[in-house]
């Protein structure tokens, strides 16, 4: 999911785990925690591409992690609180800045790296979104004389493994996935029920865990409203699982009923909702693709996008290590095609389809990687090239997700 969303969960559980002891600084602890496994982006810099591709929701997301490094960090910052060292002015400044300035980070660098282009209007807002919050710290939080906190090395630990155990459950329930098994298996954990973006899941619960951040922490009601947002976002997870049976169903006879004959599919929901679908059904040649929304008039899908395989291209490197990382990461559904422009080989994740609703060329699809041979080896790089993403793609969106072709 989203930072933001990993970042309100986080302060959910934190307030949960410890808000009746140390108020709201278990929120604050909690989204540092909630946040902290998706600083694996960091490998961008120091490994290529095929590595931090592997990397991500990798070892940070598993709950090997979740349970041994949450004593490091229930060491570390006991030992703050032991000491007093929280109630300085200096110490307030210097912690609150790094975690807002790492969230302010992420959330401009991972949209970077799949455009590969700086978003100057996001970095407005999460400036301006940031120096809202530091006007509250400030007010809240800095100048104010920190009461003394009583806790145990037992608590934090609780608050950092929940905390930093409940960011990769929630990435479970996305198309990408993560590898929740890790050290002793890298199998991807993916059950593609919900948008790595959706609005409906994240807002109420953010409203929730603000309203719950100015009740007193002594006080039920603060509980209650707390654990309301908990409520109703996993409520809505139930029903994004209850909307996939449905589009499975719905898939499965669209099938049929076009004769196709197919091995496996799979379904996800579009980006920012939960009512447009989209299907991929693997045939012995070809990858079928197509959408439902529920708010279409029939249960059924007339058109397909047909995705060549053409496999064939690449059976010369059935071992090459970039080869079998990608098709590990893609859960083999791939497609390969050569590009129009350059003649060069494209390897496509047909897991996300393509951008728009139907496939024109291959700069389409939206996970794809130029393959490139060097010295009897293949290099990969993540191709971002594509159509804008403007007004018209979100009206166009907004029309299909209403059932408008």
């Amino acid at each position: 999911m989203d930072s933001l969303s990993q970042v309100v969960l986080g302060a959910a559980v934190g307030e949960a785990v410890l808000g009746k002891k140390i108020g709201s600084r278990a929120m604050m602890w909690g989204a540092f925690a909630g946040f902290l496994p998706d600083l694996d982006v960091a490998s961008g810099f120091v490994m290529d591409e095929i590595s931090a591709l592997a990397v991500h929701r990798g070892i940070t997301h598993s709950i090997f992690f979740a349970v041994f490094f949450s004593f490091f960090l229930a060491w570390l910052v006991q030992g703050l609180y032991a000491k007093g060292i929280y109630k300085r002015w200096s110490f307030k400044v210097a912690s609150s800045g790094i975690a807002l300035g790492t969230v302010i980070f992420t959330a401009n660098y991972l949209p970077y790296l799949v455009t590969e282009r700086f978003n100057l209007n996001l970095l407005l807002w999460t400036l301006g979104i940031g120096a809202i919050i530091l006007y509250f710290l400030n007010r809240y939080y800095f100048q104010k004389e920190s009461e003394d906190i009583i806790t145990t090395m037992r608590d934090w630990y609780w608050l950092f493994f929940w905390g930093i155990l409940t960011h990769p459950i929630l990435d479970c329930f996305t198309v990408y996935g993560t590898q929740l098994l890790l050290p002793f298996s890298d199998y991807r954990v993916a059950f593609n029920v919900i948008s790595v973006v959706d609005p409906l899941y994240t807002i109420p619960f953010l409203i929730c865990v603000l309203i719950a951040a100015r009740l007193s922490r002594t006080g039920t009601s603060r509980s209650i409203v707390n654990w309301t947002g908990i409520g109703l976002s996993s409520a809505y997870l139930l029903f994004c699982f209850y909307h996939k049976t449905q589009v499975n169903r719905i898939f499965e006879t669209s099938l049929v009923e076009n004769d196709i004959s197919y091995s496996r599919y799979m379904t996800a929901p579009m980006i920012l909702n939960n009512v447009l679908w989209m299907g991929v059904a693997e045939t012995d040649t070809a990858y079928y693709h197509g959408y439902y929304s529920f708010m279409d008039e029939k249960e059924t899908i007339n058109r397909f996008n047909i995705f060549p395989k053409n496999h064939h291209l690449i059976s010369d490197y059935s071992d090459d290590s970039t080869i079998k990382t990608l098709r590990w990461f893609s859960n083999d559904y791939y497609s390969l095609s050569r590009r129009k422009k350059d003649g060069q080989l494209q390897y496509n994740d047909v897991r996300y389809g393509i951008f728009g609703f139907h496939l024109k060329s291959e700069s389409d699809y939206v996970f794809k990687f130029l393959l490139e041979e060097k010295d009897g080896k293949i290099e990969m790089h993540e191709l971002n090239e594509g159509p804008d993403i403007n007004g018209d793609t979100f009206a166009e969106l907004w029309n299909r997700i209403m059932g408008r072709e």
